[in-house]
């Protein structure tokens, strides 16, 4: 099974203590896709089905909306080492750092932030967070599976999470990849009308 660490392969993570402003905030966003689009485009590393890779443009998105960017309180606290769930019987080694408290749609909701063990031991991405969730649109609009999020630590107590920035797994679009299950403890009830749409309707 080929494994999937795309996140940290191709994109450009967040920066949980960054104030950017909305023009600032919209350009990152569309560089941020765009360098996704451009992964995507790579036709011998490109996750999407042979047949889909040429003349593929974009990966189908919600609009951007800044309401979709909410200001999260952090509060550190390590967990045990323990085996994610993926789609295949692999069980790579992560570890909870802490939780993102916020609020959305008038709900308060919260998601745990993890570290993947091995990646972290590398010195490029020994930053690199790791936020898969499920929201009340899988299965719709968006992956059944959830979506991922990313962000480069170390975390301030206030951090900047854009949902806009929501990625799937290599699994929505087929081929034997193996990739991490969000936890349940990640699981929104509110929907998450932003990033990336699921691949076909």
């Amino acid at each position: 099974m080929r494994t999937i660490i795309f996140a940290a392969l191709c994109c450009t993570w967040t920066n949980g203590s960054a104030q950017i402003g909305d023009a600032g905030w919209r350009k990152d966003l569309d560089a941020f896709w765009a360098k996704i689009d451009s992964a995507y485009s790579d036709s011998l590393h490109s996750p999407l089905p042979k047949e889909e890779r040429k003349g593929f443009v974009s990966l189908h998105r919600f609009a951007a909306d800044p309401k979709f960017r909410v200001k999260a309180t952090f509060t550190a606290q390590e967990g045990p080492v323990f085996g994610m769930k993926t789609t295949s019987q692999r069980e790579p080694k992560y570890q909870s750092i802490g939780t993102l408290r916020f609020v959305l749609d008038g709900k308060e909701e919260q998601l745990t932030v993890y570290r993947n063990i091995d990646l972290s031991r590398l010195p490029d991405y020994v930053n690199y967070l790791f936020i898969p969730f499920t929201d009340l649109t899988n299965g719709e609009t968006t992956y059944g599976g959830g979506r991922y999020l990313d962000l480069e630590g170390p975390l301030g107590t206030e951090v900047d999470l854009d949902f806009n920035r929501a990625y799937n797994p290599y699994c929505a679009y087929g081929g034997a990849y193996s990739c991490p299950i969000p936890p349940l403890e990640n699981h929104l009830e509110v929907a998450i009308r932003a990033g990336v749409l699921k691949h076909h309707d």
